[in-house]
């Protein structure tokens, strides 16, 4: 008799130990008829806590080669209401022995232990309170194999949302790729159509702490080119300046030599060549180490000549030597025309520092017109790329800061600007005093 009882204990506990193990794998029974259920790539839509491009943990196929137990990754997603959310890692996970992981959302933790391969895994659900983004993050905790699980997709479904989630759906369009790089963001300076502008002037100032890697802030945008400043490491920055070629192509070599830009004058210390990639032409850098919290001001000359050509000349005002600096002059051929398209922009261009924060304050734009008339601009329209017009990403926003417009971008925050706004700034009424005999 007390050996039928001894057995009989004895497979309750194994019973109530098999219990508890397959818990930490599947909370809940899946989402049985989901209102809303999105299949979100890891590629487009995670990074990894070292913001760096020699960690090779995010590929196209997700979280991989991931070996260290102190990198983590934060995938993001956004609602637009609130709402309760069953969070599946899809069947393409693969294992490579035991291991443990744990995900979690407003600190709310789930564990889930891994010991089979390509076999969806029920995370958890979370309450979302209220709209805006949501961070999953996804921690080690402990592997017997020489890496943690591969995670290619995660399905999050809904039994209670009707509405849709923000997210990098495909690499349609390698939007991989721009996607994680996140949304630029535009300032469209409006300017009288008919004003020959001979010269655009404005003034940037990076705030502390916003002076992320990656991050272009572009103050003298034109409709062939660009001139601002970047952050090209932790150790280097740059004044750029680049003319498009009016020859169509991405790639510098098979520009034909009528259609090249060609250089005409550049500074001390400046760099110069040619880029591609993202259209092709005539490029210029000095590495200068601006900081944040400084006013640096930008002056670009642009004019046609009576060959079908038109000259650009780019001046950089650096208040460290108190003096302006030439940047490089260049000669666009096949163009006839004064500067139009007066714009700023920023961006971010290394794809790993896509989760981060950025923003400028743009100040104080004027033109001065082929008889010597400047002219202060005050309005501007507020536009994002084709990651934001998707929709893919929605942390954007622009405007009025004070009294001085600004951009921001990248860092998951909630309250975007809605695109296509229109902003107007106070008049300064500080014409630029340059004299420009005096130019280098």
């Amino acid at each position: 008799m007390k050996k039928l009882f001894y057995l009989f204990f004895a497979s309750l506990l194994v019973s109530f130990s098999c219990a508890k193990n397959s818990e930490s794998n599947t909370e809940k029974d899946p989402v049985q008829n989901p209102k809303t259920k999105i299949s979100l790539p890891l590629a487009g839509n995670a990074f990894s806590s070292k913001h760096t491009e020699e960690s090779h943990t995010i590929t196209d196929n997700g979280i991989e080669n991931w070996t260290s137990p102190e990198e983590f990754f934060t995938v993001y997603f956004r609602v637009y209401k609130a709402g309760t959310f069953q969070i599946t890692i899809e069947e393409s996970v693969q294992v490579f022995g035991k291991s443990e992981l744990e995900f979690s959302i407003n600190n709310e933790a789930k564990k889930i232990k891994f010991d089979t391969s390509k076999k969806p895994i029920t995370i958890g659900t979370w309450k979302i309170n209220k709209e805006g983004y949501v961070a999953l993050k996804i921690k080690a905790i402990s592997k017997t194999g020489d890496r943690f699980p591969s995670i290619d997709r995660l399905t999050i479904s809904s039994e209670d949302y009707d509405a849709k989630i923000g997210y990098v759906p495909n690499n349609e369009g390698s939007f991989y790729h721009w996607g994680r790089r996140g949304p630029s963001v535009h300032l469209n300076y409006i300017v009288p159509e008919s004003v020959n502008a001979r010269w655009y002037y404005n003034e940037l100032t990076v705030p502390e702490n916003e002076d992320k890697i990656g991050s272009y802030f572009m103050a003298n945008g034109f409709g062939e080119g660009y001139f601002g400043i970047q952050v090209n490491s932790s150790t280097e920055r740059r004044v750029l300046f680049s003319v498009w070629s009016p020859f169509n192509t991405d790639d510098p070599a098979s520009i034909p030599e009528s259609h090249k830009i060609k250089m005409l004058k550049k500074g001390e210390n400046v760099h110069t060549g040619e880029f591609g990639n993202e259209g092709s032409g005539g490029q210029s850098y000095l590495k200068y180490n601006w900081k944040t919290g400084t006013t640096y001001k930008f002056l670009l000359q642009g004019f046609p000549l009576n060959n079908n050509t038109t000259t650009y000349t780019a001046y950089f005002y650096a208040p460290e030597l108190n003096k302006w600096l030439l940047i490089a002059s260049f000669n666009r051929p096949e163009t006839n025309t004064y500067l139009k398209r007066f714009h700023s922009f920023l961006e971010n261009f290394i794809p790993e520092q896509g989760d981060l924060s950025r923003k400028v304050l743009f100040d104080n734009q004027w033109i001065c017109d082929d008889k010597g008339i400047w002219t202060e601009i005050d309005s501007a329209r507020f536009t994002t790329d084709n990651t934001g017009v998707k929709e893919y990403r929605m942390d954007f926003a622009g405007g009025l800061d004070n009294t001085s417009f600004y951009l921001k971008n990248g860092g998951f925050f909630n309250n975007y600007t809605i695109p296509k706004t229109t902003f107007t700034r106070p008049l300064k009424n500080k014409k630029p005093e340059i004299n420009f005999d005096t130019l280098p």
